[in-house]
């Protein structure tokens, strides 16, 4: 496909249209070799280079481990605003089945998410700031690591990152295979759930399975838990309030003693919610539950629940503004904005917890593309010049010069 046939408006996309190659060169070649979070040490030198090349005022290494920061100088700066945009740059622990010349060189390894792509796009809107300046104020592009699980979006923040550039406002954007290209999806609240991991241990009494009743068997307690945990979210939680517990794997015994009964068994698994309040009511009963079910059978279970990445929740005024941006580029009806959430989680969480921004989907792909995490995904080059000017679009419109 060819960025021509997207039917897109404005300065910003036609101008990156242009060197549309070097950011495919740039995401092929990133997408060749992945690396996992915070060791990103490829993928942040690359990063660095081509910032240099694009003649940014200032490229800041280091923050967050392996994250980069990039400042590009508005025309002007009366106006001493400053906007952030992020990009995410890990890929993911598993094996590419894909064929074509640029598939990973690198076994277990894959770009799976589409994090290649979101990281050519914001270069590629860096080399239309730094050419263009067309804006009064200051644009911060924070390339960020480790967002698959490894918590990338907290350490920079932990590192000093909006101490260093105190932006007043920051977005980031996702591809979204299942939305055709030339589309946007946002909406002004929740876009990604809450992610929490969730470990129930069980003590029972070991034994002979041929003589059950001398033991208390830990597996059976699991099962019943199992069964049991499911009717929290439709017995306790509101059918208006989203949550998802999903108990996905079960550790006890020994294969090949196949008549002995264990005396511990563990379970593992992941709540996803969209509130604090619905995070704590589930929180709750698990541990009310799972205490009691045990209980009634003789065993005894403890809940271990870790809450990994908080729900991604976009302000109305900024999500409204990151819409505007998106239909003054694609027109009204190729934006939605009342997108649906997805229970996925997102660490960009982190940084909108304690700065004002939105998150949007990109659309990539349409019926019949792989979905993210798919051994066969890859990321549609097609739309990286629309990325790239929505990423520019943000920061031309939210800090316009006087006279434009």
């Amino acid at each position: 496909m060819h960025p021509g046939r997207l039917k897109v408006h404005g300065r910003a996309f036609t101008h990156i249209a242009d060197f549309v190659p070097e950011l495919t060169a740039l995401r092929r070649d990133l997408h060749a070799h992945p690396e996992l979070g915070f060791e990103e040490h490829y993928t942040a030198k690359r990063v660095v280079e081509a910032l240099k090349v694009c003649g940014v005022d200032e490229v800041h290494t280091g923050i967050g481990k392996t994250g980069v920061v990039a400042v590009v100088r508005g025309r002007r700066n009366s106006s001493g605003r400053m906007l952030g945009l992020r990009a995410d740059m890990d890929a993911l622990p598993m094996t590419e089945h894909n064929d074509f010349a640029w598939r990973s060189t690198k076994p277990g390894l894959m770009h799976g998410c589409g994090h290649d792509g979101h990281t050519a796009m914001l270069v590629g809107a860096a080399r239309y700031l730094a050419e263009t300046r067309n804006f009064d104020g200051t644009a911060v592009l924070i390339f960020q690591p480790g967002e698959e699980g490894y918590a990338g979006a907290k350490a920079m923040i932990e590192d000093g990152l909006f101490e260093r550039f105190p932006v007043q406002s920051v977005y980031a954007m996702h591809n979204w295979p299942q939305m055709r290209p030339g589309t946007v999806g946002i909406n002004r609240g929740a876009m990604m759930a809450a992610a929490d991991r969730v470990t129930i241990k069980i003590t029972g009494k070991g034994g002979h399975g041929a003589h059950a009743y001398l033991a208390v068997d830990p597996v059976l307690v699991a099962a019943h838990i199992i069964t049991a945990v499911q009717s929290i979210v439709s017995r306790t939680v509101r059918p208006i309030d989203g949550a998802v517990i999903s108990l996905c794997a079960m550790q006890a015994g020994d294969p090949g003693a196949f008549s002995v009964l264990p005396g511990e068994a563990t379970l593992v698994g992941t709540v996803r919610t969209f509130s604090p309040a619905v995070q704590a009511l589930v929180e709750r009963r698990l541990n009310e539950l799972c205490s009691a079910v045990a209980l009634g059978f003789g065993a005894t279970a403890s809940v271990h629940y870790e809450r990994i990445y908080p729900a991604t929740i976009n302000t109305p005024d900024e999500a409204q503004f990151a819409a505007d941006v998106a239909q003054s580029l694609l027109g009204r009806d190729h934006v939605d904005r009342e997108m649906d959430p997805s229970m996925g989680a997102e660490d960009f969480s982190f940084m909108l917890q304690v700065k004002p921004g939105a998150y949007l989907r990109l659309g990539q792909g349409g019926e019949g593309s792989c979905f993210l995490h798919n051994s066969r995904y890859d990321f549609n080059d097609e739309v990286l010049p629309l990325g790239a000017a929505l990423h520019a679009g943000l920061v031309e419109y939210g800090m316009p010069l006087g006279d434009d």
